[in-house]
């Protein structure tokens, strides 16, 4: 594996190569067109990167090629499979049962950054496996960012991605130095849903926790309590940012306010919908 502070390059692949069996008997091509045709034929969208990373990860090796597709097939998180994920550049691993980072997410992450001062201090929740926090710490190496996540298996991933990353619910995690200390304060939570969770894509689940999703009723539940927790390690001035979605920014406005919360910019992308916010504690 790459390390996780190197910019990923394009990877080279084998243009022809032996046709192997898959582990259900049909045959997997070698070759980087013919396994985008079979992906493709299964229904992943982006078929040509997949394949391209799946040649790379088995290394010539047509056996472990075919039972490396065998997996994706069924549906498993590719960075499973493969072991890492390109994130801002960065190439991170990624163990298996860790959440996967999504390229939606490397804006707000980005954002976090503009907002971080070279020598100040960020605090990424619900880190997984660390993508934000490393991002952060690429982007200002001589600020302090603390990371952490509920799940073991995430933090000890982030650890290995060079993030100081704690275990704990939330803001429980910290250390109490850390009030009123914090620039930047970011969070991917869950904030699916309940009732929109049958509508993720069907394999999710067969190997994803409905933990990572689940937000409750509206989706706004974990977020709400990061709005309530981050004034008390926030110092004035500092930034909260928030991945969130659909009309999520509109149910949290009174939140916000309430808890002094100004400037907020509902943050969306270049189709329009809404990806998270970013406010400042006044």
């Amino acid at each position: 594996m790459a390390d996780a502070g190197r910019q990923a390059s394009r990877p080279r692949v084998p243009r022809a190569a032996p046709r192997e069996l898959g582990l259900s008997g049909a045959p997997v091509p070698g070759d980087l067109a013919g396994l985008t045709t079979l992906l493709e034929g299964a229904g992943f969208v982006a078929a040509g990167e997949e394949a391209e990373e799946l040649l790379v990860a088995a290394g010539g090796d047509h056996a472990c090629l075919a039972a490396l597709v065998a997996r994706r097939l069924t549906g498993e998180p590719l960075a499973w499979i493969t072991g890492t994920v390109v994130f801002c550049d960065l190439v991170l691993r990624v163990d298996p049962g860790v959440y996967v980072p999504r390229w939606q997410t490397e804006p707000l992450a980005l954002r976090a950054a503009r907002r971080l001062p070279a020598d100040g201090t960020a605090i990424d929740l619900c880190t997984g496996a660390g993508a934000v926090a490393r991002t952060l710490t690429d982007r200002r190496p001589g600020a302090r960012v603390v990371a952490c996540d509920v799940d073991e298996r995430a933090v000890a991933c982030a650890r290995s991605n060079g993030v100081d990353a704690l275990h704990g619910d939330l803001f429980d995690a910290l250390p109490a130095a850390l009030l009123g200390t914090a620039d930047v304060v970011v969070a991917v939570v869950p904030y699916v849903p309940t009732p929109e969770l049958a509508l993720l894509q069907r394999d999710t689940f067969t190997f994803e926790s409905a933990r990572s999703y689940d937000g409750g009723a509206d989706g706004t539940d974990v977020l709400r309590r990061v709005l309530a927790g981050a004034p008390r390690f926030l110092r004035r001035g500092g930034a909260l940012l928030l991945e969130l979605g659909g009309d999520q920014a509109d149910i949290l406005a009174g939140d916000l306010a309430r808890l002094g919360y100004a400037d907020v910019v509902v943050l969306a992308d270049e189709d329009g919908d809404v990806r998270g916010i970013e406010a400042t504690l006044a």
